[in-house]
């Protein structure tokens, strides 16, 4: 089980930056027009735009928390962080609130779209699953 812990960690220091790129959703204005893919990325440059406060607390963290707690954790696994350290990987983890990067980037589509298409997109599970899958090992890597 710990081998299996660390290859997703590990993973997840691969799957989490492809996360940020990949689209996230596609929307467009009325059924006629093309859809704009929208990313992690490209929603914080909007809302680096529109909002810098906001996007300042966004991307430390969407971005920043969840990442330097999956490196945390890895330098844990292989006994190059003290497991002193689990406390503050752990508040880490609590600060790594996609959540508010995905209510964020709703809150540009509502203020910038009247009339609107919205689709999902393949970029949504997969930054979704790094998440689940992060807080999957957070929790059973406590555990042990």
């Amino acid at each position: 089980m710990r081998y299996v812990l660390i290859a997703v960690n590990l993973a997840l220091l691969v799957l989490f930056p492809l996360s940020w790129f990949a689209p996230l959703l596609r929307a467009g204005l009325l059924p006629f027009f093309d859809l704009s893919e929208i990313s992690v990325v490209s929603g914080l440059q909007a809302l680096w735009q529109k909002d810098v406060g906001l996007a300042l607390v966004v991307t430390v963290f969407a971005i920043f928390a969840p990442y330097l707690k999956t490196i945390g954790l890895a330098l844990m696994q292989f006994h190059l962080l003290s497991p002193r350290m689990a406390p503050a990987l752990h508040i880490l983890g609590k600060l790594a609130m996609a959540d508010i990067f995905l209510i964020a980037l709703y809150i540009i589509l509502i203020k910038g779209i009247g009339l609107a298409r919205v689709e999902t997109a393949w970029g949504l599970y997969l930054f979704t699953g790094c998440v689940l899958a992060s807080l999957t090992v957070s929790i059973f890597g406590a555990k042990r």
